[in-house]
């Protein structure tokens, strides 16, 4: 199961931007986590400012 990313999301990219498969884009409101992509590595936990990232 993959992390994702819940409405506290501020859209800053800072995941994005971290993630070393790529498995984060843009979404409508928020930034989304491809769960086939993501590799469960954490990375993009830390860097989150907003703690908007949930873990499996």
């Amino acid at each position: 199961m993959a992390h994702s990313i819940n409405d506290n999301c501020i859209s800053c990219g800072a995941c994005a931007a971290e993630c070393p498969v790529e498995a984060i884009s843009e979404g409508e409101n928020k930034y989304v986590i491809d769960p086939e992509t993501c590799t469960d590595c954490g990375s993009c936990v830390d860097v989150c400012p907003a703690d908007a990232i949930d873990a499996p």
